[in-house]
């Protein structure tokens, strides 16, 4: 049986198998819409404007494809060449389910990625935002201002997670890279958002694991991951709103924790860059992780948006213990993006990342810098066509002898993205 056709059966069984009570439509209680008008939408919103009818069923989207142009070299010149011509294309398969009244499942399937071949599930999780199932109104005081989230999933640290590109769902990205200390990782977590009044907090744990395994031997020293947030976001003055937030991680584990900036396994938004012609690449290359044990993360993120402009920045600091050798990274990240037309289709803009750091205490000092400029166009709310230049370039003697030395990639990638 062709893959096409798995997945069409797969989607009618879905949708067949829920029986009469169940009702196909796009309206989701506490629900970030996976289009346009998701854009700058964090924590899902606590208004509760959608009636529960029944178990409804919701099937979505997401479809990427980007044609390169880049060039790169480094101080060896040991660098593949790269050719101008269209990347994998990308595909998500998105199954949301409105259980209960206040109760919401989320699936998501990679169809196609860049690092594997094969369909696989990315994860999934349950929301909750209303304890009706247990009484009607039961403890309905707090959960007006709470939501509860558990699975294996993307999970909320730092504000950045919410504006990436996740596989094919590039639609929120104004750019087509993520950051280059890309804190994303898919783990069993559960945890506890309140939002109150414009100020926020979120407080949570995961198991610190990628990949899921009962098995321990002598060298196992697993130990849960924690991590939380407080901010404010709110609407000051007409057409103005301000976000702060501070976000942590924490994890004590030897064997587990080494995820946060190495958990996207579709691989990174640039093909072949900096792959060395006898040594090889990585399916991840362009992005940095730091691959740290028993680290301690903080991230802070001002968003403002005034009219159609809008800025979004990072400032992150990951240290590893003593024990480990110490050594710590820092990035730095602003956008700059402004958004018009009629209903703000169009857009142009710029990043600048900047990652520096060394590996241990005594190590020789890494730096990347990354530069991207770029523009798009909204045709849809569902479809989005953007363009944009990127310039990496890498520099500090902890790159000595390898591939990265004096390395550098640069040139335009134009992406074409479907969401529904």
């Amino acid at each position: 049986m062709k893959f096409s056709r798995i997945i069409t059966f797969i989607a009618l069984a879905v949708m067949f198998t829920t029986g009469l009570q169940a009702q196909i439509r796009s309206e989701m209680q506490y629900y970030r819409y996976n289009d346009q008008r998701g854009l700058n939408v964090f924590e899902t919103p606590k208004t509760d404007t959608v009636p529960f009818n029944g178990v409804a069923v919701r099937v979505g989207g997401d479809f990427a494809i980007q044609f390169q142009a880049l060039s790169q070299s480094n101080a060896e010149d040991s660098l593949v060449q790269l050719g101008q011509d269209f990347n994998l294309p990308t595909a998500n398969l998105n199954l949301d389910v409105q259980l209960y009244d206040g109760v919401r499942m989320h699936l998501r399937t990679y169809l196609s990625s860049r690092h594997h071949a094969e369909a696989w599930v990315k994860g999934g999780y349950l929301q909750i935002d209303k304890l009706d199932f247990i009484k009607e109104g039961f403890a309905s005081g707090f959960m007006d201002m709470a939501t509860i989230r558990f699975g294996q999933d993307q999970f909320s640290y730092g504000d950045a997670v919410f504006r990436r590109s996740d596989n094919a769902n590039a639609i929120y990205n104004p750019f087509v890279g993520n950051y280059i200390m890309d804190s994303f990782s898919t783990e069993p977590f559960g945890e506890l958002t309140i939002q109150k009044s414009g100020f926020l907090a979120v407080v949570g744990a995961t198991n610190g694991k990628l990949n899921q395994s009962v098995v321990v031997n002598e060298d196992t020293d697993n130990q849960p991951s924690i991590y939380g947030k407080i901010g404010y976001d709110n609407e000051v003055a007409e057409d103005l709103r301000v976000r702060l937030t501070g976000s942590f991680f924490m994890n004590n584990g030897e064997s587990n924790g080494t995820y946060l900036y190495g958990g996207d396994r579709a691989g990174s938004r640039y093909y072949h860059i900096m792959e060395d012609i006898n040594d090889g690449g990585s399916d991840f290359d362009g992005r940095f992780n730091p691959r740290f044990r028993q680290m301690t993360a903080f991230q802070i993120n001002p968003f403002v948006k005034f009219h159609g402009l809008e800025f979004f920045g990072i400032y992150e600091n990951v240290s590893n213990s003593d024990d480990q050798g110490g050594g710590e990274y820092t990035q730095l990240g602003a956008e700059l993006i402004y958004r018009f037309g009629a209903e703000e289709d169009f857009f142009i803009g710029g990043r600048y990342n900047n990652v520096t750091g060394n590996d241990t205490e005594d190590a020789e000092d890494k730096v990347i810098d990354r530069i991207n400029a770029g523009a798009g166009w909204f045709m849809t709310k569902n479809i989005l066509a953007k363009a944009e230049y990127v310039m990496q370039t890498y520099s500090g003697d902890g790159w000595a002898g390898s591939r990265f030395d004096e390395g550098e990639f640069s040139g335009v990638v134009v992406e074409a993205v479907i969401s529904f």
